[in-house]
């Protein structure tokens, strides 16, 4: 094994390695024990996320067996009464109740928040979204103080392993191990292209998987993107949600996303904005310190997940491993979201990215609290070598005492130290104990 830099991996040929994902696993969501605990002192709790990643089953598993009824605002019925009487509808429900898909129904708010008001009893509403409930106003100004906001991601790596990942903590302390495992290889392309919606996952090959985040993409913008905005191009969003997977990991530059269309720099932004609040892109804001002036300011752009972004560009796992631009970029997102994922159900993270105007980069930045910061480097390649740390060792610079470690995340076989709290580490570190 060498670690001399940069050099680029060779992707051998994988066994499949994605597998149907079970009920089992689809049932095991690490954020349950969080729902629990929101349940057992706030009134409503809403669990919001992209429509399929889950949060209606884990709604019903967490309070079904706890006597919650269940009603969806997918239902015509449901959706035509709660919008002719939303009092009323409100007013009959059974003491503890499941309203799923809720940003369909914007009239219940006020009514949820006299009965909460009445009386002030915890666990009495569990809300699902599939868009940010937080952009309709009467959701945000009625429910403020009464509402605990639980995000729900895709599947991640780690709950499909059936693992709970300590990788952020020990990021945090800095207490990583010299070890030695084997490489992931075309594993790992399998992993990314897969991406971590159940529905997909339970799909028995790569090209249903991808089949299936076609349809869902223009079944999102046909249905949930109309109900929220009334744009004038609404063929337009799927190929610009391509043309953000073609950029992901990259710095958000407006112009360059508004030039296959005939649209205005506000109208895209506008467009890109409406992505993000139906979860199916992030923007990553730039780390910000006193100590360096030099920083870049501009916010990332990354597709929110990994199977989504490939179906759009037509990836399979050899396509991603010969196109070594297009891998580069997806693994960064693919680790981003990893982090994210696993952040959800721990104590609060914020993430960031760091660039000077020097060149030198982290992918992601995490600050947990006041006094902790923490990197992640992410390189596609089998070889680390001392160049890879650049950003990191300016990162740790601008932190001081508050960076706790940065490691450099790579599709090797040793995790090693590179200096002072600075490690190399493989990429399956992620999902497996550290």
């Amino acid at each position: 094994m060498q670690l001399a830099g940069g050099k680029p991996c060779n992707w051998p040929q994988a066994r499949p390695t994605i597998r149907r994902v079970s009920d089992a696993t689809i049932h095991r969501r690490l954020a349950s024990e969080l729902l629990l605990e929101a349940l057992a002192d706030t009134p409503v709790v809403l669990v919001h996320g992209p429509r399929q990643c889950g949060k209606t089953t884990l709604a019903r598993l967490v309070g079904e067996p706890a006597g919650y009824a269940y009603f969806t605002f997918d239902d015509e019925a449901t959706l035509a009464a709660a919008q002719a009487d939303p009092v009323g509808f409100v007013a009959d429900l059974p003491e503890r109740s499941i309203l799923d898909e809720v940003q369909r129904a914007p009239e219940v708010f006020l009514p949820l928040k006299s009965t909460v008001d009445r009386r002030r009893t915890p666990g009495r509403f569990i809300l699902t979204g599939s868009a940010n409930v937080l952009f309709v106003p009467r959701a945000a100004d009625s429910l403020a103080g009464r509402m605990e906001i639980l995000r729900l991601h895709p599947l991640a790596q780690c709950e499909l392993a059936g693992v709970a990942s300590r990788f952020i903590e020990t990021l945090f302390t800095g207490a990583f191990a010299t070890r030695t495992g084997e490489r992931l290889g075309g594993a790992l392309l399998e992993r990314i292209v897969a991406g971590g919606y159940p529905a997909a996952l339970a799909r028995a090959s790569a090209s249903r998987r991808a089949a299936w985040y076609r349809a869902y993409i223009e079944t999102l913008v046909q249905r949930d993107v109309r109900e929220l905005a009334r744009i004038r191009a609404l063929d337009v969003l799927p190929r610009l949600l391509a043309h953000v997977a073609a950029q992901s990991a990259n710095l958000l530059n407006v112009s360059d996303l508004a030039s296959p269309f005939q649209l205005s720099r506000p109208t895209i932004q506008e467009y890109v904005t409406l992505l993000e609040r139906v979860f199916l892109v992030d923007t990553l804001p730039p780390w910000h310190s006193n100590r360096l002036s030099r920083l870049v300011k501009t916010p990332k752009i990354h597709v929110g997940d990994t199977g989504v972004a490939c179906a759009l560009l037509g990836h399979d796992a050899p396509a991603l491993g010969r196109d070594r631009a297009a891998l580069g970029a997806l693994l960064e997102t693919f680790v981003f979201q990893e982090l994210r994922r696993q952040a959800s159900w721990q104590a609060p993270v914020t993430f960031h990215h760091f660039r000077d105007k020097d060149g030198a980069e982290v992918d992601v930045v995490l600050e947990r609290g006041l006094y902790e910061v923490a990197g992640v480097e992410v390189k596609a390649a089998a070889s680390v070598g001392p160049a890879d740390f650049r950003g990191l060792r300016k990162l740790a610079a601008a932190a001081g005492d508050r960076f706790k470690s940065g490691v450099v995340l790579y599709d090797g076989e040793v995790t090693v130290p590179f200096g002072e709290r600075l490690w190399a580490v493989p990429i399956r570190a992620l999902w497996e104990t550290t």
